[in-house]
């Protein structure tokens, strides 16, 4: 029985993935050496990690001599939205507005983001309008 695909990342693989992401391909070994040091995993528990990514269909692999060489199938942004209508979905009540305003109610917002945030609502308000 072929067990069922997330379409989620579980905080150990997203952060495998944020490195893949950040270098477009690599090995275990390129994979575990971007990662802090104080994390310390084993070569094994790197591999068995990209193979559940590959598995979940979230990188795919080419050999390469002795090794793989493994790259994301999916951008990153793409996994982003995602994950934000998941959120939105299961603790926002889909409702995306109550995710926004959670986050900018929140004090540690410097005046500086949420000058970010209201140019790109007014962005996307004028794409759409116009």
């Amino acid at each position: 029985m072929k067990k069922k695909k997330s379409e989620l990342l579980t905080e150990v693989e997203l952060e495998f993935m944020n490195e893949l992401w950040a270098i477009g391909e690599g090995t275990v070994r390129d994979v575990l050496d971007r990662l802090p040091q104080e994390r310390a995993l084993a070569y094994t528990s790197g591999a068995t990690i990209l193979r559940i990514l590959e598995q979940k269909e979230f990188v795919t692999s080419r050999k390469s001599g002795k090794s793989h060489i493994y790259r994301p199938t999916l951008a990153k942004d793409t996994y982003q939205t995602r994950s934000l209508k998941d959120l939105s979905m299961k603790l926002f009540d889909d409702t995306p507005a109550s995710l926004v305003a959670r986050l900018v109610n929140d004090d540690a917002l410097t005046e500086e983001a949420l000058g970010q945030i209201r140019a790109l609502v007014d962005r996307r308000l004028k794409n759409d309008s116009g």
